[in-house]
């Protein structure tokens, strides 16, 4: 098991739960992996719950205050990390009812590493692909598949890079553990 912390971009483990954006501040926004599905937790708010059946397709993270521009996927730096300090949105096609759907988070203070970034993207398109996004749902697998997804050169990377990194991380995760 992983322990709180380990993350891949803006995938955190916070007290044995993952999740998109900074859950440790109070006031702010972030989507947990439940085994039930995704979780958009809210200042003042129950959240939202989208079932892991719910999402369709499209999964893609954006970066910057307002979920509006979603023809920018962000800016990144010479460094190759995230530009900006603003939060992000993931965006997903829903079936029932067919919509388009954006979760809010709220950035960490240490940057995302651009490739920790893509390659996360990567993982939730090929899960729900697969009709396998349930597994986001295992803290342990997903730690596994962060352990081996996480890390590594951080450089411009190509699409079959990614693809293949992506596979290798489910092999890796291998599956469920009961």
């Amino acid at each position: 098991m992983v322990e709180d912390g380990a993350s891949l971009g803006p995938l955190e483990l916070t007290r044995g739960r993952w999740g998109i954006g900074d859950a440790t501040r109070p006031d702010t926004h972030w989507v947990e992996f439940r085994p039930d599905g995704l979780h958009q937790r809210e200042p003042d708010s129950e959240g939202r719950l989208i079932p892991w059946s719910g999402i369709m397709s499209g999964i893609w993270l954006t970066w910057g205050k307002t979920s509006g521009n979603t023809d920018s996927r962000g800016m990144y730096t010479l460094k190759g990390t995230v530009a900006g300090r603003e939060g992000g949105w993931m965006h997903m096609t829903l079936r029932r009812p067919y919509e388009d759907c954006r979760l809010r988070f709220d950035r960490h203070a240490r940057p995302y590493r651009a490739v920790d970034a893509l390659r996360l993207e990567y993982l939730l398109r090929q899960l729900i692909d697969e009709g396998r996004p349930h597994l986001l749902g295992s803290p342990e697998w997903v730690g596994r598949a962060v352990a081996h997804l996480a890390g590594g050169k951080n450089s411009w990377i190509t699409q079959r890079a990614l693809r293949q990194a992506t596979a290798e991380a489910l092999e890796a995760a291998g599956p469920v553990s009961p």
